[in-house]
Order: structure tokens, then sequence, then C-alpha cells
């Protein structure tokens, strides 16, 4: 990598016997416990029903965030942030027979990041990502961040995080305003690096998308996210098929491409009431994975 060595943080559960793992990267402003919700977990916890399922999970901090090592922001690029998940993906190899790469958000293209360039993954989950982003609605979410060090947060201005009580307008709204969640993702808000922005926008645009060298089975699955579905600028997501339709020219090497619609909730769907819906989708197609 281009700073001195860091330190990627990552929980790892295994069921008894499981085989297959899910490396999973949060988005911009979480971290690994956007996977594991603490909040009404039966319901909310991604891996707690892929453990359920049979799945291993590893959920990481990006670099920058919870406890994963804190470069200059400068530094901190998207693709820096799949090398390092490439790395952990290689010291996961000799226990696990199968490897899915999974990501929420930025998280996603994090994770396609690393499926192109490596293709050492079995398996792609994108979650909260097209690759038509609708920037009339993300530019006012980004312009209302404010630099990690107004927020308390002891790192570089190039960090940024979400202005106080904006959570819900900004990544969960159409949802309904379910107190509870909506206070434990603001207590475990976290922070990102403005340059991840830049090559995720770049490697993963309808121009060069580095998910045509993806060459294994993809699963992409949205709410009503009116930051990456809907006119003017949006993928088409008024169905699975359509989201398909979509995203499909940007998929050209995968041997499959499945879609999935969680229908009543915004963009960080696993904070929906009805998440289990779409983890259910998503561990019945792991199961298919080859």
């Amino acid at each position: 990598m281009a700073f001195t060595p860091q330190t990627m943080y990552g929980r790892l559960c295994a069921p008894q016997g499981a085989s297959t793992v899910q490396v999973l990267i949060p988005g911009g402003t979480y971290d690994s416990s956007y996977w594991d919700i603490g909040y009404a977990p039966d319901s909310r916890s991604f891996r707690l029903a892929m453990n359920k399922a049979g799945f291993a999970t590893l959920a990481v901090d990006r670099l920058g965030t919870g406890r994963s090592s804190k470069p200059f922001s400068a530094l901190v690029t998207a693709t820096a942030q799949a090398i390092a998940v490439h790395q952990v993906i290689q010291t996961l190899r000799p226990r696990f027979s199968k490897v899915i790469v999974g990501g929420h958000s930025i998280g996603s293209a994090m994770a396609m990041i690393e499926a192109g360039m490596f293709r050492d993954v079995d398996g792609v989950l994108v979650t909260g990502f097209t690759h038509r982003m609708n920037l009339i609605t993300v530019l006012p979410v980004l312009a209302n961040m404010i630099p990690a060090p107004l927020a308390g947060i002891g790192l570089d201005p190039g960090y940024l995080t979400t202005s106080p009580n904006t959570r819900y307008t900004s990544f969960h709204a159409p949802g309904p305003l379910v107190q509870g969640a909506i206070s434990f993702d603001e207590s475990t808000k976290d922070v990102f690096a403005a340059t991840e922005a830049v090559d995720t926008i770049l490697l993963n645009s309808t121009v060069i998308p580095i998910s045509r060298q993806i060459n294994v089975p993809v699963i992409i699955v949205v709410g009503n996210d009116n930051h990456f579905c809907g006119s003017p600028l949006g993928s088409d997501c008024s169905s699975a098929a359509a989201l398909r339709t979509s995203e499909l020219p940007f998929f050209t090497t995968s041997p499959s491409l499945q879609t999935y619609i969680l229908s009543g909730y915004g963009h960080s769907i696993n904070y929906a009431p009805n998440a289990p819906d779409y983890h259910s989708v998503v561990a019945g197609w792991a199961r298919t994975i080859r």
C-alpha cells in the first residue's frame, strides 16, 4: 500500500462446520456494527441471520474507522480499502473453501473493486449501491457532513461524518422512523475519507466500470433508495427485473446477476423492520454458490 503498514479490524463469527465466509464492508460513516445492529438484532443483524443460516461472517472496519488503523485521510481511497480487504481474504482462504465479498453503499464499491481487481472470491454481494448514482439527492447529504474534528473525533479534517440528528433523513427515509434504531445508528456513526469517493465514482461509473471484470455470481439488493434509484439520474428500481435490466450491462463477465428490492425502506436496509426478507434472499443466493 502507499503508506506505512496498517491494521484492518474484523470480527469473525463462524458456526460449526461453516465452509463459506462472507467478508462484509460497511458504507461511509458506518463501521462493522452496521452488519450487527444492536437494536432488535433478531430482525436487524445481518451477521446473526447469516450465522443462523450456516455461513461464517467477517465484518470489517474500513481503514480510518472503528478499531482499524487511522492513516492520513488523503491516503485512504476505495482502492486502498479494496487492497486491504484482499489481504484479509487471503488469510481466510486456508480455512474456508468459499469466500463471498459483500458491501453496503461505498463498501459495495470496494467489494466490486476487490473482486474485479483480484478475482479471488466466489461471489459478490452488493447492497445500497447501483452504477447510476442520483447526485441530486447524494450531493446534499455530502454537503451536510462535517469534518471529524468538529464532531469531536480526533482525526484530520479530511475525514467526514454526518451532522447531529440527520441520519434518518440521509439514510433511512422513507422507512418508518423507529427511534431506537435511529438512536443506535447515531450512537455508532463513524467517518469516511472524502478521497474514498473519488475512485468509487471513477471505477464504478457507467463509463469504465470495474464490475465488468467480475467473473463470479453477483446479487444486488436495494431498498426504495433515492440516492441510487429513480429519476433523473438513478437506476430503475421499480422492480427486481427492472433493476436487473438496468445493471446487467455492468456485469458482462459475471455468470449470473440476481437482484432484489426491499420495499418500504431507504438506503441503510439492515435497519429495515423487514430486513429478514432480504437476509433470507441473500442466504438462499449464497447457497447456490458452487
